[in-house]
């Protein structure tokens, strides 16, 4: 068995789950809850195991007994054990203590949202800090105290290295198998995915293989705002009939009710006056390695620039689009370890974007752009200087975040950071 690789959400869980009496944690199936969640638990209940979710239908009770803290695990397969955690608590929340995990939300909400009673924790995959590959050197949480740190460090990872762990993805227990079998399990995670859990959830999705068609063509517009009619188009075989727009719209409720969908929304300044910004969000899957998948693609076809047939989908090659959703998955980690949020900003003719905006809860914010270069020059960072002209003070800092070897800070003060070099 593999050793436990620490993970950024250790420490906010730990907080959690020492002063709160009931912590969720959500993310996707084999992002690594239910091991993070084990080594704090004291009392089990895996309601993925037939047999105890056959035991706890017989006898709901068992759910609440044991010495804390409890963990029911999966528990959306009985619904019923949110309210159950939910009245527990409320009789004794001094003494209550439980962990619950999910890897989707339940087709039947609880009659209670939970309010005042239980946390939510999300959980992503394992960021490029987290995998051990380099050891960070510059913080995103030090960039958002405004400090304008200095900015060192060196990293030995090259272009292919970078495309090879868009591959090997951020699932723990899967990264690290042999290629033939990772991408065994990695291009079966989708298809359990649509053939099997959309059973469980009640969904009501009956045509899987227009389903399939849709996530391939989401995933070719990995990191872009394609509006949703022309991912519909691309999604369309020939001159088959596309997909109702009805029928797009429940694919994506579906998706992001099991965080395989999780797109970066527009940013909306609450402290600066920008103008036409552009409100339409950035599309991701929660690990590029799926997107890879989907498309049918591996590390040499991304190097190689071999396009998909959605590339009209996307300006550029497909490999700088998921460089930057591997670039946006890790910020969104390191982000939530200081309570940021994470967005991008675009203005409504395209002028101006910037690809990650992670915003403190005063509304100022630290302004990232990604680059699939080494060398970073002026052209680069205009976006940042135009941004920095138009809200002053409230950019805390900027930098682009680059396929590079060093870190530092250029001349007019716009940091330039080997993506792993940046950490929480």
């Amino acid at each position: 068995m593999n050793a436990y690789l620490p993970r950024i959400v250790d420490a906010e869980l730990d907080l959690l789950t020492d002063g709160l009496p009931a912590v969720v944690i959500e993310g996707p199936r084999a992002v690594g809850k239910t091991e993070t969640a084990l080594r704090r638990a004291r009392t089990v209940h895996r309601l993925d195991d037939s047999r105890q979710l056959a035991i706890v239908r017989g006898d709901p009770e068992r759910l609440l007994a044991g010495n804390p803290p409890i963990l029911i695990d999966e528990w959306q397969r009985y619904p019923d054990s949110w309210d159950m955690v939910r009245r527990r608590v409320d009789a004794g929340p001094g003494t209550a203590r439980f962990l619950l995990t999910g890897s989707a939300a339940p087709a039947t909400l609880p009659t209670h949202s939970g309010a005042g009673r239980f946390v939510t924790l999300r959980m992503r995959p394992m960021s490029l800090a987290e995998r051990g590959i380099t050891e960070p050197t510059v913080s995103l949480a030090e960039l958002l105290s405004g400090s304008r740190p200095r900015l060192a460090g060196r990293s030995a990872m090259k272009l292919s290295d970078y495309a090879l762990e868009i591959e090997r993805s951020g699932f723990p227990a899967i990264r690290e198998l042999d290629r033939g079998l990772r991408e065994h399990q990695i291009g079966s995670y989708l298809d359990r995915v649509v053939e099997h859990d959309l059973n469980e959830l009640g969904t009501g999705v009956r045509d899987r293989a227009s389903l399939q068609r849709w996530l391939q063509a989401f995933a070719a517009a990995t990191a872009t705002t394609a509006t949703y009619t022309s991912i519909r188009g691309a999604a369309t075989p020939g001159a088959g009939d596309p997909p109702s727009m009805a029928t797009v719209a429940v694919y994506r409720r579906v998706m992001e009710q099991m965080w395989i969908v999780e797109e970066l929304p527009a940013w909306l300044p609450t402290r600066s006056r920008l103008r036409r910004l552009a409100a339409s969000p950035k599309h991701h899957l929660t690990d590029p390695a799926l997107a890879m998948s989907a498309l049918g693609i591996d590390a040499e076809a991304l190097l190689d620039g071999i396009a998909t047939p959605q590339v009209a989908l996307r300006d550029g090659a497909l490999l700088g689009n998921l460089f930057e959703s591997l670039v946006a998955q890790s910020v969104q980690v390191y982000a939530q370890a200081s309570r940021a949020r994470v967005s991008h900003l675009r203005t409504r003719g395209g002028e101006h974007e910037v690809d990650l905006i992670a915003e403190r809860r005063d509304g100022r914010v630290v302004a990232l752009e990604v680059k699939l270069t080494a060398t970073v020059d002026d052209g680069d960072v205009r976006h940042l200087r135009w941004l920095a002209d138009r809200i002053g003070d409230n950019l805390l800092d900027a930098a682009v975040i680059s396929t590079g070897h060093e870190a530092y800070r250029r001349q007019d003060g716009i940091g330039v950071v080997p993506a792993a070099l940046l950490g929480a």
